[in-house]
């Protein structure tokens, strides 16, 4: 079972080079599920029970099951995009002597030497004029096509010594030659079928050739591009599907520019979930009371990995919570809220866990080594509901090849199908857990 979900989520990496196309692939098999997609600028006519979701901007969606009687909502939310290099808006090759080379800038907060030396290519969206209209187009160029050279050790000696990359130098990739390579931006328009001379804008990103795959004496490893955090949100959207019956309404968040802090229209520092929910509500014709009821019987997971103990590095951990690969769930603590864990989210989800028999673990920073936050604290000041920072153990955060276990991630899809069966009742101050059989 382990080999079997985690060779369907190498082929969901495989087939996700960018926010763009995760969204687009979640959608794809929530419309298989038999879901109806709705559109912001559309009227809303839905019915419980009922499927449905809805994008923002290509990359950001929510879905959500709606049974026929529900009093609250289970949200899992998890992120799309991941650390990488976008291709600068116009950005032909330039000549640099002999070579041809694109212009690129960061996006997000990546080991930027684990980017040289592999086969790279470019993936995102591209704005096509079609007719009088304008039209959003998926594209893969789904070759080798770029790669981004380290310096001879002979001619850096300090090289192993620590050094600083200046991505306005180091991190430029190699094209093509100076004579002869094609246009960039032509060989784009036509991956899909668009003259070049229709092509508007783009959104277009470097992304990691290099193919996901099991290893270890026992198979016991995972390693791909894009784990942080495509391997949540798979997870989660099995969990989602897989979730047959509850007495709350589930919804499935996947959201885009986390990695650049969430402050976007599509990310989770704006109002796409807030505003999702409460026009959810009113399409059903209920009134605004009872629905600020429901947020009080509600709770959200925000799904993103955790880090692993590092084998080289245990002094990186803290003394206390060191979360291992294939150690199941691990829920995340954070004194300053940058994970929104308390006492009572860490609680409800733990209880999830141990019904469903998945293994659960601590992880905190190190007091002394400041953390990145996620989507649980972003998330919930926008909709006030009880939140749980999850994730799943991973060495090479934000590395272009990432490892986690590969029995971590069917310990996450089983834990997101429990919650998902899952409903909060709040009497007072006493919580009930109640499962529906």
């Amino acid at each position: 079972m382990n080999k079997d979900i985690n060779r369907q989520l190498l082929d969901f990496i495989a087939a996700s080079p960018t926010a763009f196309h995760a969204a687009e692939n979640v959608a794809a098999a929530l419309r298989e599920a038999g879901f109806t997609e709705l559109y912001e600028s559309g009227e809303w006519k839905i019915a419980a029970p009922g499927d449905y979701f809805v994008r923002r901007n290509g990359s950001s969606l929510l879905a959500f099951r709606l049974p026929e009687d529900f009093s609250g909502f289970m949200i899992m939310a998890a992120h799309g995009d991941s650390p990488c290099f976008k291709i600068r808006e116009g950005a032909e090759p330039k000549a640099a002597g002999a070579y041809r080379q694109l212009s690129v800038e960061k996006y997000g907060g990546m080991l930027c030497s684990t980017w040289m030396d592999r086969p790279l290519s470019a993936a995102g969206r591209l704005m096509i004029r079609e007719g009088d209209g304008i039209s959003q187009r998926l594209v893969n160029i789904d070759r080798d096509l770029l790669l981004i050279p380290s310096l001879a050790i002979h001619m850096d000696r300090s090289a192993n010594e620590g050094r600083r990359f200046d991505p306005a130098v180091d991190m430029q990739p190699l094209f093509g030659a100076a004579e002869g390579a094609r246009r960039f931006l032509a060989l784009a328009a036509e991956s899909v079928g668009a003259a070049p001379e229709d092509l508007l804008s783009g959104d277009l990103f470097l992304y990691c050739r290099a193919p996901g795959t099991l290893w270890g004496a026992e198979e016991e490893y995972l390693s791909a591009p894009r784990l942080d955090d495509l391997q949540c949100v798979f997870a989660c959207l099995k969990g989602f599907l897989a979730a047959e019956k509850s007495q709350s309404a589930r919804v499935l968040c996947v959201f885009d520019n986390e990695e650049v802090g969430s402050g976007t229209k599509q990310g989770a520092d704006s109002g796409f979930l807030a505003d999702t929910l409460e026009r959810l509500w009113q399409a059903l014709g209920r009134g605004r009371e009872p629905f600020l009821r429901a947020l009080a019987g509600s709770f959200m997971v925000s799904a993103d990995n955790a880090h692993a103990l590092h084998p080289n590095h245990p002094e990186c951990a803290d003394r206390g919570d060191r979360p291992l690969i294939n150690g199941g769930v691990v829920i995340k603590y954070n004194a300053n809220q940058k994970y929104t864990t308390d006492a009572v989210s860490a609680a409800v989800f733990g209880e999830i866990c141990r019904r469903a028999g998945v293994p659960v673990q601590r992880y905190a920073n190190r007091p002394d080594i400041p953390g990145g936050s996620t989507l649980g604290n972003i998330s919930c000041a926008h909709v006030a509901i009880d939140c749980v920072d999850v994730g799943l153990a991973q060495l090479a955060m934000h590395s272009a090849y990432e490892t986690a276990g590969a029995r971590d991630t069917a310990y996450l899809c089983r834990a997101a199908e429990a919650f998902y069966a899952s409903a909060i009742r709040r009497d007072g101050e006493k919580i009930r857990l109640e499962t529906e059989k």
